[in-house]
């Protein structure tokens, strides 16, 4: 056993009140405007009005305020499809990656129900109805690679299953916000201010969607090792709670060795458990606390300090990330090179702003992790602060920069022509590290030990059978 070792005991917690069974989970595959898709079945499946479809390709066409599939049956705004024993289905042509810079299209393979919804926008839903674990399953293997290490592995099911049971009523965690939510108004200092984030609850007509919102869920396809399926039999019904509450136990790709507070990124509530803390073991002497101070932040993010998630062993991150992540190489410190011209165009197309020429790009807050919660944009028309973190990453990437955690450089010019950010790390970096963790397991770190790093104060608990 390794030094590190712990024995799960020591985690536990009885005080959340066990479900009698594992939920089922409404997972919205795709949202269409156009209200066209296609799927395969491999199998036969049964309408909720009893027919039955063979196995095959269909195509699906919104008609008014029907459902019109290409075999001629049609279903008044909705339709769900059971399979009649044990199959998948097949959905073709699914964006992942939505505004981000690895977007791209792919087949996904599913099990359980396929419904077909239309909202009251007109839009087709394409939702996939399915029992907790597998869900799991999916999630693991489309956050990670399922070649991961098993400790990590243990670690993300517990997370992505308690988060999502953190989504749901009766066990949504309630919030109430002292912000006004994406509206320009006036602060205290007299400045203009946009401030804005972006809810993970948003969702209505299902419990949680299958891309970066919320957590990937790309099907059963790259479930495909061994190790994914002993990870869901030896963790299930496992989830992080805190204050007997399930916890909402947020993660990223990579914290840039910093790991944020949940405040920074999203509405002002207090969660002990998602607090800033260092990804890893003894702070660096050579670094000053806190990041919030500028001075502190630059040499932070302009350096390379160690931390569980500081790697460029490319053998480590072939093993624990999908293939479309490991395009991403910078992903603990990189840089954006902006023209005046593109800064001007992405703020006009972001923001829906006129500022003119931008004259300077000013921090006015920065979270204790170094992460940009509020930014100054002068220019000659207008002056406006925005935040918080994403808001900020949106405005200065036609998709998103990778953090917010960035220092600005620009040229001695009244009008600056050039602006480079210097940043540190890949996501919010709330919670979990994902490549911090993954490197965590890679040392003999149990995953007891990785989710008591990540969410300090937190005790495992077993929900359900």
């Amino acid at each position: 056993m390794s030094e590190k070792s712990t024995t799960s005991k020591n985690y536990r917690s009885n005080s959340v009140k066990k479900i009698e069974q594992e939920p089922i989970i409404a997972v919205g595959a795709m949202t269409i405007p156009a209200g066209k898709v296609s799927f395969t079945l491999q199998g036969e499946f049964v309408t909720n009005n009893q027919s039955t479809l063979s196995a095959g390709q269909y195509h699906v066409n919104v008609t008014g305020k029907s459902v019109q599939l290409s075999n001629g049956s049609v279903f008044d705004s909705e339709v769900t499809l059971t399979p009649a024993a044990a199959a998948s289905f097949t959905v073709h042509d699914v964006v992942i990656g939505i505004n981000f810079h690895w977007e791209r299209k792919e087949d996904q393979s599913f099990q359980g129900a396929l419904k077909l919804k239309i909202d009251g926008a007109g839009n087709l839903l394409v939702i996939n109805l399915v029992p907790l674990e597998q869900y799991v399953t999916s999630v693991i293997s489309s956050e990670m690679s399922a070649t991961s290490n098993l400790e990590l592995l243990k670690a993300h099911s517990i997370i992505s299953r308690g988060w999502l049971l953190a989504q749901i009523k009766p066990w949504r965690i309630e919030r109430q916000t002292d912000l006004s939510n994406g509206a320009i108004s006036t602060n205290a200092q007299g400045e203009k201010e946009l401030i804005r984030w972006y809810a993970r609850e948003a969702h209505t007509e299902f419990d949680v969607c299958a891309d970066d919102h919320c957590q990937r869920y790309q099907g059963i396809t790259k479930a495909t090792d061994p190790r994914v399926f002993e990870t869901i039999k030896s963790t299930r019904g496992n989830v992080l709670t805190f204050d007997e509450t399930i916890c909402d136990a947020r993660f990223s790709k990579c914290c840039g060795g910093m790991v944020e507070d949940y405040a920074a990124a999203w509405d002002n509530t207090k969660l002990d458990y998602l607090t800033v803390l260092y990804d890893g073991e003894h702070f660096p002497a050579e670094y000053q606390l806190p990041l919030s101070d500028e001075a502190n932040a630059r040499q932070w993010i302009l350096g390379h300090p160690s931390a569980f998630c500081n790697t460029q062993d490319k053998e480590i991150l072939a093993r624990i990330l999908p293939g479309f992540d490991q395009e991403t190489t910078d992903f603990y410190r990189w840089k954006v090179a902006l023209t005046q011209d593109e800064v001007q165009s992405l703020l006009q197309k972001k923001l829906g702003v006129d500022f003119g020429a931008i004259l300077k790009l000013e921090p006015v807050e920065r979270a204790e992790s170094g992460r940009l919660v509020k930014l100054r944009i002068v220019g000659e028309k207008l002056t406006l602060v925005v935040g918080k973190e994403l808001e900020i990453r949106r405005a200065f990437s036609p998709s998103h920069l990778y953090s917010s955690a960035f220092i600005i450089e620009a040229d001695d010019s009244p009008i600056p022509k050039h602006f480079i950010l210097h940043g540190a790390g890949w996501g919010h970096g709330v919670g979990l590290c994902q490549i911090g963790a993954a490197l965590m397991a890679e040392r003999g770190y149990e995953y007891q030990k990785i989710l008591m790093h990540y969410y300090p104060g937190a005790t495992l608990h077993l929900l359900y059978d």
